[in-house]
């Protein structure tokens, strides 16, 4: 696999059109990391890190309206990906939908979001879009 990241991603999304209540996703710190932000944001409901013999997996549990039934996330997009790479500095941080969704960069400092980012005046690799 060349992009894990986009894998990650994709599970969720597949994951939310099938209606599925848990997704299994196979493990790494960086993916620890982004679904940690989703928690903190409230796009997911909760997260577990399950040992397993072979590999280490994620279990997340998704997040949907009461009543109507909806996905907490619209959109989720790999911005960032192998064949071009986005970087971006304090100056030009990616605002999306207007400041109502997140973007998760990779910095200096660690895997946060861009309000974060903008706080601590570091720029980083753009990896995804969430709203």
């Amino acid at each position: 696999m060349t992009d894990p990241i986009a894998d990650y991603l994709t599970r969720i999304r597949n994951a939310y059109q099938a209606g599925s209540k848990v997704v299994e996703i196979p493990s790494s710190k960086m993916k620890v990391a982004i679904t940690q932000i989703l928690c903190e944001k409230g796009y997911i409901l909760s997260y577990k890190v399950v040992e397993g013999t072979p590999y280490n997996t994620i279990k997340i549990a998704l997040k949907y309206h009461p009543q109507t039934k909806t996905a907490a996330i619209k959109k989720i997009e790999r911005a960032s990906r192998p064949g071009l790479r986005m970087y971006t500095d304090v100056e030009n941080m990616p605002r999306v939908l207007n400041g109502l969704g997140i973007a998760i960069l990779s910095t200096s400092k660690g895997i946060i979001t861009d309000k974060e980012a903008k706080e601590l005046g570091v720029g980083g690799e753009v990896l995804c879009y969430v709203y």
